[in-house]
């Protein structure tokens, strides 16, 4: 038995669940709309952003790059592009440390009228690898590796 007040009428629920079902589906489908790519203008195109030159290298000269950037070695097929720095034991400035420690970063050689490339880890510390790479006729050495890490210094020469 139910309690209720004098004079209050008990009112049956009667849902009709088609009715119900078409109003949910009407809200969700406003709600899943409103952020639709529909109400947001489209992107204008415009000019793709300007590439940076490749930097040019020359034989015997000390020349840098920063991660991913490529060079052109002056007069030959040459190119050499610093992939990025793979590890860093260097002791930090203002630090004591019992050694100086190594970085090693990882930079790819190419000839592309010949169709060949190779990768090379060079390190700043002859103790933790090689600090240089010969490619076919070509000398690459590993000079410096600034305190960040991205960005090399590399001296490239013909054998």
């Amino acid at each position: 038995m139910r309690a209720t007040s004098p004079g209050a009428r008990s009112v049956p629920w009667i849902v009709d669940w088609k009715k119900l079902l078409i109003v949910l589906c009407s809200v969700a489908g406003l709600a899943g709309g409103a952020g639709s790519s529909a109400a947001t203008p489209a992107a204008v195109p415009g000019p793709p952003p300007a590439a940076e030159p490749a930097p040019s290298a020359d034989l015997g000269q000390d020349f840098t790059l920063s991660t991913g950037q490529t060079a052109d070695v002056a007069t030959r097929d040459l190119t050499v592009r610093f992939s990025g720095l793979v590890s860093d034991s260097r002791c930090r400035p203002g630090m004591q440390c019992f050694w100086a420690g190594d970085a090693t970063v990882s930079v790819v050689l190419a000839e592309p009228g010949r169709g060949e490339r190779t990768g090379f880890e060079l390190h700043t510390n002859s103790q933790g690898g090689h600090r240089d790479a010969t490619f076919n006729a070509f000398r690459v050495d590993l000079v410096a590796v600034n305190q960040q890490g991205d960005e090399i210094t590399l001296k490239v020469s013909h054998l």
